[in-house]
């Protein structure tokens, strides 16, 4: 599978060792440096997009590659307002796109698993939940798209919450999300339930990003002969 990558910074770096270790080959890399090589020509040399960018590019790369007709899996958070609009485009051109807030199979186990845990807490009042997550300082949007990605399961599920709110204890009806920036953590994302005689609490703590970087590569190679707007719940296969 020929790749380009549109993001070259860490997460970039990563994604092109795990598809080199999975037998693919990188023939485009889109920088900053290097925008204007961006063109319908060059992305018609890859079979596949990867893109991991900043969020005020991601709409950007992700629209020049669906009107290339080359499929982009995108891993860049912080522009949900305008995701709607790229999978607008997506079905429109018969195009093949996935988004995900974060690629790693663990985390997307994860949000399944906090689904299932706040739907079983909707009846149970007497607990409060929140989400915590710490990222390393160079992270650029608080919370972290995982903490909303999470934040949104528990609002689905729990009728009694109306709402999130970034690092407060807000109201009753409101779920406190809380973000916290140190040293080069690549992610940890806690969900907690508290009441007055015990605690309910599941954790992802990544090690490194090798698991964001595998993730990407197998959303890639999974919408690489689809078409469709996909989530990682598609690529694992989980109901």
């Amino acid at each position: 599978m020929k790749i380009a990558l549109m993001g070259y910074g860490k997460m970039g770096k990563a994604v092109e060792e795990a598809a080199l270790k999975r037998g693919h080959h990188i023939v485009l890399r889109i920088t900053t440096a290097n925008l204007a090589e961006l063109t319908p020509d060059s992305l018609a040399l890859a079979d596949v997009a990867i893109e991991f960018s900043r969020p005020e590019s991601a709409f950007g790369n992700v629209a020049q590659c669906l009107m290339a007709h080359l499929p982009v899996a995108s891993g860049t958070t912080g522009w949900n307002d305008q995701l709607p609009a790229a999978k607008d485009l997506a079905y429109n051109l018969n195009g093949s796109f996935i988004h995900a807030s974060n690629f790693s199979v663990g985390v997307n186990i994860l949000f399944s698993i906090n689904e299932i845990l706040a739907k079983y807490m909707n009846l149970q009042d007497d607990y409060r939940v929140v989400v915590e997550e710490t990222h390393h300082i160079h992270k650029k949007d608080a919370p972290s798209g995982t903490a909303i990605t999470l934040a949104e399961g528990i609002l689905r599920q729990i009728s009694r919450l109306d709402g999130w709110q970034l690092n407060g204890e807000g109201a009753a009806n409101s779920l406190p999300v809380k973000a916290h920036r140190i040293d080069d953590v690549p992610g940890t994302h806690s969900i907690k339930y508290t009441s007055a005689i015990d605690n309910i609490e599941i954790i992802h703590t990544a090690r490194n990003r090798e698991g964001f970087a595998l993730g990407a590569v197998l959303a890639a190679e999974f919408i690489q002969n689809r078409r469709g707007v996909f989530t990682m719940k598609d690529v694992l296969g989980i109901e």
